[in-house]
């Protein structure tokens, strides 16, 4: 006869909550932009904050901590071009 094949246990997903506020004007803007692209909220936040979520969930890379709180005053900058 047929075997009798135990369910999988599903896997516990852990949530947390994050809140922020927003004032009147910023939620119907956000309301209205989603409205237009046929998204919610949450799906667009979410798109827009992903690679911040999605890459550093076990070690983040030594080149995005900040080590000094001082400006780099005698270094030339890279956005100006020398000229000769």
């Amino acid at each position: 006869m047929g075997q009798h094949h135990k369910k999988s246990k599903r896997r516990n997903y852990k949530y947390h909550a994050i809140t922020f506020k927003l004032s009147a004007g910023q939620y119907r803007s956000l309301r209205n932009y989603c409205k237009a692209r046929k998204t919610t909220p949450i799906k667009l936040i979410k798109r827009n904050i992903e690679r911040f979520i999605s890459n550093y969930e076990y070690e983040i890379p030594q080149d995005l901590y900040l080590t000094e709180n001082q400006l780099n005053l005698f270094e030339e900058p890279t956005f100006v071009e020398k000229q000769k």
